[in-house]
């Protein structure tokens, strides 16, 4: 079984690597730093998890249910999970080493500008699961405690 206090427990935890990572990464010293990259090797790791529990185990009932609305939730989502693995992936081919847990930072201007677009996607999907999503699925689950 998963709890929406489980899911708000991760929200909670990629909102403070998020904003943690924010500051450090503001001075350009600290992207060289082993302590900043394990940090956002972390974070990714954090991200990608959430994401493929939210995957397999939330839009099961939504898209079986009779409600075009609550199937039309659900595919939203899906299709958003899936554009943001995308960039994610992206992002680690360019600027990450997970296996080395390190960050490749060539261009640090190009690196600041998609970091941070890229922390501000996360943060906009969280807000939109936690107004929408678990909303919607309380309701087609009827279940308050369980997401799934």
């Amino acid at each position: 079984m998963l709890s929406y206090d489980e899911l708000h427990a991760q929200n909670d935890h990629i909102t403070e690597l998020t904003n943690t990572l924010r500051l450090l990464l503001t001075d350009r010293l600290l992207c060289d730093s082993h302590i900043t990259a394990e940090l956002f090797c972390r974070y990714v790791d954090a991200v990608k998890e959430h994401l493929e529990i939210t995957d397999k185990k939330l839009y099961t009932q939504m898209l079986t249910s009779a409600d075009q609305q609550v199937t039309t939730v659900a595919n939203r989502f899906m299709g958003g999970s899936k554009e943001i693995k995308r960039i994610f992936n992206d992002f680690v081919k360019k600027w990450c080493n997970m296996k080395k847990q390190q960050l490749m930072v060539a261009d640090y201007e190009e690196f600041a500008r998609i970091t941070d677009g890229m922390f501000d996607m996360v943060l906009d999907r969280i807000q939109d699961e936690v107004e929408h999503l678990y909303p919607m699925l309380r309701k087609v689950r009827g279940d308050d405690k369980y997401a799934a």
